[in-house]
């Protein structure tokens, strides 16, 4: 089976790695695939590297025709901070680039669609009572989960008229080792801070990002993507991909700190965090896609500073 994957990031190589692992094809679309990057995450040339931007429906369409693709993963967008600073340009990528892979699907007679939402889609306005589920109430009024929520409903009412699998994941925070182009402010705290604990100096973290929070490692993602590509398809479209709890700042800052003793870190100035209160339900995922969380917060800070390591030691050999 061949798989495009839209996007090459942290997320997307995630599961290319997995993907690839069981003898399937990747071949990313991305406005600008880095080449290093994935070739250190994968291996150099085990992944087709397409440029394109998913604005474009013909080139993308023209990708999908000539290598015989079977299944779109669709992660490529703006995240969180970056949407909000540019709401015009995000309406652009991500309203506008997950209907024409819908296009695309329709199209060129694909059967699945998998799709990268994320948990912003719930409305934090609105008080939780123990654990949120895939039927928590949408929509929590800045662009970044208004507009996943667009996607989510635009993809809905595609495969219902089309008739083509639709399965989408609403990840917690992800982090693992990455570039963080697309925005993810989460993950490039946690990178900052195993950075700074390996380099000797003082990790600078903003106000906001001292949140508590719900986190997935990067590896724990990828296993959840790759089931997604593969099961059979569920019940219901929807699941929720998370630790299953709520982390305070001051945990993940002990658990680098017991990998990395002399690290130290510096809050900036600047807006408040806005911590989470409620955990996700992933027992629907669980239960339909037969995927856990295999990592918690200590084993994943071991395999990511593993990686990172790897990935400075490549870097040095040039």
């Amino acid at each position: 089976m061949t798989v495009l994957v839209t996007g090459a990031g942290l997320i997307g190589t995630a599961f290319a790695r997995e993907a690839i692992a069981r003898g399937e094809t990747i071949v990313f679309f991305d406005p600008e695939p880095r080449a290093d990057f994935i070739d250190f995450k994968l291996g150099a040339g085990k992944a087709k590297l397409l440029r394109g931007d998913v604005r474009d429906l013909p080139t993308l369409m023209a990708a999908v025709r000539a290598h015989d693709v079977e299944v779109i993963v669709h992660t490529a967008g703006l995240i969180g901070g970056r949407v909000q600073q540019s709401l015009n340009l995000a309406f652009d990528i991500n309203l506008g680039g997950v209907r024409n892979v819908a296009e695309c699907v329709r199209l060129c007679g694909l059967k699945r669609l998998v799709h990268m939402s994320t948990f912003g889609v719930y409305d934090g306005r609105r008080p939780a009572t123990g654990s949120i589920d895939e039927s928590f109430p949408r929509g929590g009024g800045r662009g970044y989960g208004n507009l996943k929520v667009g996607q989510e409903l635009l993809l809905e009412a595609y495969a219902d008229a089309h008739g083509f699998e639709l399965i989408m994941l609403r990840p917690a925070n992800v982090f693992g080792f990455g570039h963080f182009w697309a925005g993810s402010s989460g993950g490039a705290k946690m990178q900052a801070l195993l950075e700074a604990g390996l380099d000797g100096v003082k990790a600078k973290i903003t106000s906001a990002e001292t949140m508590a929070n719900e986190y997935i490692y990067a590896r724990d993602m990828g296993r959840a993507v790759d089931l997604a590509v593969t099961a059979p398809m569920p019940r219901q479209a929807f699941f929720n991909i998370g630790n299953g709890y709520v982390t305070p700042f001051d945990d993940v800052v002990a658990s680098v700190s017991r990998l990395l003793p002399g690290l130290s870190y510096e809050v900036m100035p600047g807006a408040p965090p806005k911590s989470k209160s409620a955990h996700l339900d992933i027992g629907a995922a669980r239960e339909q896609l037969g995927w856990a969380p295999q990592f918690d917060m200590d084993a994943a800070f071991a395999d990511y500073l593993s990686e990172l390591k790897a990935a400075r030691k490549a870097l040095a050999k040039g």
